[in-house]
């Protein structure tokens, strides 16, 4: 085989290779909506929690006991003692004493068995994904992480890893899929629509072996980061919930019916600053990393350069938010609020400085 026909047949395998890469992003799309719809319906077939029904009963509201679950009458002698259900609290010391709720499916066994398949979708959707990943990689024969479109179906994969990674890990989040789902397939659509860049090789600057640790340690970063973003939302809405029930106010039927499922807010506010707290260590090092790999590539270590700026404001923005945890006493909703704006912080130097600001990190276009 002469040098051209063996040139023709890598270039020809490779867009063989791209073109499958494609093929498993749409496919895990399809999968990814499929997943969707089931978190959908087992929110719809979750009924009002066995905890909030115990709750009922302990009323005096005639029509709650009759609906309440029945609770056990122990015989001692003559006297009959009523044992009121016990009810396992995750507040902290000090803090409402609200019980977690038990999830999408609110106890239903039939909301329980859709939960199951948008898992089971899930995994599924995960698989696909990867598989599109890697074949993006073997079409450019390097990490697929030189542009936007690599670093979106990268993250989002890793994203649902994350959370994946949790469930396996017998963790209280199967009501994060729903959320997580969704923001998937919009950053996939906007991958696939707006920042698709075709197959191609890396500027110079980038063929280094810092590439793989860098942006991989980035990438896990910013997963991790959207997970505990996500659980701070909820919270928000949660504490909310819980402060008006606790002032004498009464929810809407739908604010009821969904957020009385979801953990309590303290439990929601300790998850959010746990995950954040475990990934920032890792941040850190990102920045360090990207120093380091920018003194190879371009002789200095640092130059605030757009991305770099962007870079140390977040881990500024998250230091000041853990700091305040371990130092003020900050819990609860100041908290959550300097976490979202770390979070926002992460999210501008992801997509902003990459479309809207120009660097010595704008590569391919996006």
């Amino acid at each position: 085989m002469t040098l051209a026909a063996a040139t023709d047949l890598a270039a020809a395998t490779n867009e063989h290779l791209a073109n499958l890469s494609n093929t498993l992003i749409y496919s895990a799309m399809a999968v990814y909506t499929l997943a969707f719809f089931a978190y959908i319906t087992e929110w719809i077939f979750g009924s009002r929690s066995k905890i909030g029904r115990t709750a009922a009963a302990l009323t005096a509201d005639p029509a709650a006991r009759k609906a309440a679950p029945a609770v056990t009458v122990k015989k001692g002698g003559s006297t009959a003692v009523l044992e009121r259900p016990k009810v396992v609290v995750r507040a902290a010391a000090g803090q409402r004493d609200v019980p977690d709720g038990p999830g999408a499916h609110g106890g239903d066994e039939q909301g329980d068995l859709y939960g199951r398949i948008a898992v089971s979708l899930t995994v599924l959707a995960f698989l696909i994904e990867l598989a599109g990943v890697i074949a993006r990689a073997a079409s450019v024969e390097r990490a697929p992480w030189g542009n936007m479109y690599e670093f979106n179906i990268t993250f989002s994969t890793v994203a649902v890893g994350v959370y994946l990674s949790l469930l396996a890990l017998k963790k209280n989040v199967r009501w994060m899929g729903l959320f997580l789902i969704t923001s998937v397939l919009l950053d996939l659509g906007i991958a696939v629509t707006v920042l698709y860049t075709a197959s191609d090789q890396l500027v110079p600057a980038l063929h280094s072996y810092w590439l793989y640790i860098h942006v991989s340690t980035a990438i896990l970063c910013g997963a991790v980061f959207y997970v505990g973003a996500v659980s701070t939302i909820l919270y928000l809405f949660k504490d909310s919930y819980e402060s008006k029930l606790a002032g004498g106010g009464k929810p809407g039927k739908f604010a009821t019916s969904f957020l009385e499922r979801l953990p309590a807010s303290s439990s929601l506010d300790k998850f959010s600053y746990r995950v954040n707290a475990a990934v920032f260590p890792l941040w850190t090092f990102t920045i360090i990393a990207g120093a380091i790999w920018a003194g190879d590539a371009w002789g200095r270590y640092w130059g605030w350069d757009p991305k770099e700026t962007w870079a140390f404001i977040t881990w500024v923005a998250y230091a000041c938010y853990l700091h305040a945890r371990a130092t003020a006493g900050w819990k609860g909703r100041k908290a959550a609020y300097l976490a979202l704006i770390a979070f926002g912080c992460w999210l501008f130097n992801y997509y902003g400085v990459n479309i809207f600001v120009s660097g010595k990190h704008s590569y391919a276009g996006v």
